[in-house]
């Protein structure tokens, strides 16, 4: 049985985001208030290598779908002080709307379908390999230039946070949700800070829970909803993860927010200088997204399952 359980976490929040790192902190915010009794991470419970947690709480690990999730987790990671890595997914586009997500692919997992959408089209599976190898190739691509010969985050036994700039169709989350469950993965929590209602309910069969800063009605894209939604690079995406593995040992509490391509400077000594610029932007995102006002307020969407 699902039930929705907004509970003491649901403070309206506001639109527009300033950008994904001020939208990533919000939702790090809801999670860490609203998973008591989930097998919540308890603050410094686990290290970036996930072993261990206070009062036996359920190891955590936040997996970002990039590129545009990965600000997002790493700030969702560093407000619950778990470890965060990525999984690399691929939307299947209809070709001649690539942008039209069908289907989707995940590491470790199978092609999953839009069916409606399938429908409506006229198209069968088949009828999309030719797309699926492709992009079943980019996806490749992408994790040897993500992990760099690392074997991927391992979630057996583990409480995985699902994290997303924001939900569309929801096919790209669905892929990543199952592969996770295939992984071992013994819960799962899709979280993102705005999606349209009707997505949100949809994923309530896939995921333990299901959590969103925002579900407004007139949803037309995720990009919307952020002042700040630039196109996201490799770079940026490697930047971030360097930034948390420069973390290991010490608390993720401060964010991870990476610094944009040629922001860093060479030696340490620049890298420092730019993390604390960067630090001093984060701070004013987030003032910026608890006092933004710009659309009425929104109440957080916190649906799970339950035992009947």
């Amino acid at each position: 049985m699902t039930g929705e359980t907004p509970g003491p976490a649901a403070k309206p929040v506001t639109l527009p985001f300033p950008d994904r790192h001020a939208a990533g902190w919000l939702l790090g915010d809801l999670l860490a208030r609203g998973l008591a009794g989930f097998g919540r991470p308890a603050a410094g419970g686990a290290g970036p290598g996930g072993a261990g947690s206070r009062g036996g709480a359920l190891p955590a690990v936040a997996l970002a779908l990039p590129r545009g999730g990965v600000p997002v987790a790493c700030e969702v990671a560093g407000r619950l002080d778990i470890p965060v890595d990525v999984l690399v997914t691929r939307k299947i586009g209809y070709p001649p709307q690539p942008e039209l997500g069908v289907g989707a692919i995940a590491e470790g997992g199978e092609p999953v379908w839009d069916p409606v959408l399938l429908r409506k089209l006229g198209l069968r599976p088949a009828d999309l390999a030719g797309v699926a190898e492709r992009e079943r190739a980019e996806m490749a691509r992408r994790v040897s230039v993500y992990r760099d010969g690392r074997p991927p985050p391992d979630v057996t036994g583990r409480l995985a946070i699902l994290v997303d700039d924001g939900l569309a169709t929801g096919v790209t989350a669905r892929a990543a949700l199952r592969a996770l469950r295939g992984a071992g993965a013994v819960r799962t929590i899709l979280a993102v800070p705005v999606a349209p209602q009707a997505a949100v309910t949809g994923m309530r069969s896939e995921a333990d829970y299901v959590v969103a800063l925002a579900t407004p009605t007139d949803f037309r894209s995720v990009g919307e909803w952020y002042v700040s939604f630039g196109q996201l690079t490799d770079e940026d995406v490697l930047t971030e993860l360097a930034l948390v593995r420069s973390r290991a040992g010490r608390p993720l509490s401060a964010g991870c927010a990476a610094s944009r391509p040629g922001t860093i400077g060479p030696g340490p000594a620049g890298r420092r200088q730019a993390q604390a610029a960067l630090a001093r932007r984060i701070r004013r995102r987030r003032s910026a997204a608890r006092s933004s006002s710009l659309r009425p307020p929104q109440t957080p969407y916190f649906s799970g399952r339950a035992s009947a």
